[in-house]
């Protein structure tokens, strides 16, 4: 499944889309959408997974249902958990109008999981994903903005949307295979009508430039002397207050000139990718078997995966998402064509390394979860 098809067929235009904050809607198939998440995925998930809040949440008319009323406590080991989901409970509010939302699906459901590894891959901002599931005739939250741009993608059932922009309410009908994107601070709400409906709906967190000049100047600001207290006295004398603050001023804007822009991008690329969960299902069966990896080994590119490489001084900084690798510049060439190859054997660097070396760079990439052996 192709995830951001699910959202535009053309990533670039996606991802224009996105920057000029239109909202829009698009079309795909309904069984992608489907195969994103089901009303019998949501089912296992209820009652077969031991979910606890917050992960769980429940809202009626406007009004967020306390998760006293839809969890139990247990014991595991003899140790207390709390929060656990009741299904029964969570059923009987839904068959009496309540919303189920599963709150944070990227974390635990694998599908979900992708859609939002390729979507902060394609976007460099993190994202989030939250499902709803609500009964006919009724609506679990009531007109309200996010502080995040979302997409909705309707996965069962239909749902009617109020959205609101400069032109005032409009009303759209979601269906199966339907997406909508939604920029930061449009109002909306949405009901559902003769049928039960789920949608996903995925949050951008924007990074913003106040945010990274933010975080540039306080690593231009690291000198001891700004924890000092400013002077005593200076209700009186406000012009020593004046001075010291033209000298510190103008440290932060020599510190500010000096910095190299290229070094901005580079430390932001890193900030961002070292927060990125990493995409490792089927890790544990390649690292029972890496001593069985030779130079014949098909191995394929893990979905979701991550690789950036950059210069760092005489070497090279790999970066595969919240881990990362230093490796020597002789390896740039086989790097770059490692990046570039959805399926790999080892026998495809020997342009650039002996059958030791690839052996040992292929092995590591096995182990940080780039790749995976073909299946």
């Amino acid at each position: 499944m192709d995830a951001l098809g699910l959202l535009s067929g053309d990533p670039r235009t996606f991802v224009e889309k996105v920057w000029a904050h239109r909202a829009h809607l698009h079309h795909c198939s309904p069984a992608d959408s489907a195969a994103l998440l089901s009303l019998d995925d949501v089912d296992h998930l209820l009652t077969s997974t031991g979910l606890r809040t917050p992960a769980l949440r429940m809202a009626q008319d406007g009004a967020v249902i306390a998760s006293s009323r839809y969890t139990r406590a247990a014991t595991l080991a003899g140790v207390p958990l709390t929060g656990l989901v009741d299904p029964v409970k969570v059923f009987d509010l839904m068959d009496g109008g309540a919303t189920i939302v599963l709150q944070g699906l990227h974390r635990y459901w694998e599908p979900i999981s992708e859609l939002v590894r390729d979507l902060e891959v394609a976007l460099g901002h993190p994202c989030q994903a939250n499902a709803y599931l609500t009964p006919p005739g009724s609506q679990g939250f009531a007109l309200h903005s996010d502080t995040h741009d979302v997409f909705v993608l309707q996965t069962h059932g239909s749902k009617r949307w109020e959205v609101h922009d400069e032109n005032g309410p409009q009303h759209l009908w979601l269906d199966p295979g339907t997406s909508l994107y939604l920029p930061r601070g449009t109002p909306h709400a949405a009901r559902t009508e003769s049928a039960v409906s789920l949608h996903v709906s995925v949050g951008v967190n924007l990074v913003t430039w106040r945010e990274l000049i933010d975080r540039v100047v306080k690593q231009v600001l690291t000198g001891a002397e700004l924890d000092e207290p400013i002077p005593a006295g200076y209700l009186d004398d406000p012009q020593r207050l004046q001075h010291e603050v033209g000298q510190r001023v103008a440290a932060l804007a020599a510190g500010l000139a000096d910095l190299d822009p290229a070094a901005v991008a580079g430390d932001q690329v890193r900030h961002f990718l070292r927060t990125r969960r990493p995409a490792l299902r089927g890790g544990l069966h390649d690292r029972l078997n890496l001593a069985a990896v030779n130079d014949e080994t098909l191995l394929e590119r893990r979905p979701g995966s991550i690789c950036v490489v950059q210069p760092d001084g005489d070497r090279l900084l790999v970066l595969l998402g919240d881990r990362e690798l230093r490796v020597p510049a002789r390896l740039a060439g086989a790097l770059r064509y490692v990046r570039a190859q959805p399926h790999l054997r080892a026998l495809d660097l020997a342009p650039w390394l002996d059958p030791q070396s690839r052996l040992v760079l292929v092995r590591r990439l096995l182990r940080e979860g780039l790749f995976q052996v073909h299946r």
